[in-house]
């Protein structure tokens, strides 16, 4: 008798709902993208991604690595309300997305609280915790804005629309790039050339780090070197990397766009 009863217990556990990758919270850990769920990241970041684009049509910023928004209002023929069309297409299309994930469980709405509050404690936390390591261990100062890898000017003259646009477009296009992109997509080509994957993902990280503050100084628009602003800034990259691999993409978004957010609204 209890043979039966066992299989059939068996059987019910074998029938029982299947956790979905986003919901069970991540990848394999051998990935070169890191830990975490990258598509129910990608979930996550898009309302940051059309915030951005809407915000753009009604402030003078525009990211530095933002090509996307470029060769869109370009391919619209320049015309805002057109641009604002696509976009407004593109966000009903998401909310049915979003619906049709939810209905077949392969997303759950929940996973946001707790990452948008483990976000901010990063985003809170992550500039001290810079500034310690660049005084007490290196030896360099961190003063100013300009230290902090902002504009004066931005700061003082208290351009809110502005200052959100900003730190949405460095949040989500700068983390596209050097950490998804430069990071990830480095770790990859580097173990696919036959490297270690813990060496790939840290030549990836120090690299992608390194080229995020240079980012900063290159070109006729770029600002003028500064040792510990090019320090500081590779040091947020990589703590922006830290959390990409370890946590997910959209933790490494939420926490690059509240830092700068907090850093312009909050401690100007």
């Amino acid at each position: 008798m209890t043979g039966p009863r066992a299989s059939a217990g068996s059987r019910s556990r074998r029938a029982g709902p299947r956790r979905s990758p986003a919901a069970a919270g991540g990848r394999a850990k051998g990935s070169p993208f890191g830990r975490g769920d990258l598509a129910a990241s990608l979930v996550l970041v898009f309302p940051l991604f059309l915030a951005y684009e809407v915000g753009v049509m009604f402030s003078p910023t525009v990211n530095g690595v933002d090509f996307v928004t470029r060769w869109v209002f370009a391919a619209v023929g320049y015309d805002r309300e057109r641009f604002l069309l696509v976009h407004l297409v593109l966000a009903v299309g998401f909310l049915g997305l979003l619906i049709h994930l939810r209905r077949q469980r392969a997303f759950r709405l929940r996973m946001f609280p707790p990452m948008l509050i483990e976000s901010i404690l990063y985003a809170v936390t992550m500039g001290t915790a810079i500034a310690v390591v660049m005084e007490r261990v290196l030896g360099l100062g961190v003063a100013g804005p300009g230290a902090l890898g902002l504009d004066p000017v931005q700061v003082a003259g208290g351009e809110h629309t502005r200052i959100v646009v900003m730190s949405l477009g460095a949040g989500v296009h700068e983390e596209l790039v050097f950490r998804l992109g430069m990071m990830g997509g480095g770790a990859a080509a580097l173990m696919l050339a036959g490297l270690g994957r813990g060496a790939s993902v840290t030549v990836a990280l120090v690299a992608s780090a390194v080229l995020f503050s240079a980012a900063h100084h290159a070109g006729p628009l770029g600002e003028p070197f500064d040792t510990s602003v090019f320090v500081y800034r590779a040091m947020a990259g990589a703590v922006f990397g830290l959390i990409f691999y370890f946590r997910s993409l959209a933790h490494a978004v939420y926490t690059h766009f509240l830092y700068d957010l907090y850093v312009l609204l909050l401690r100007s």
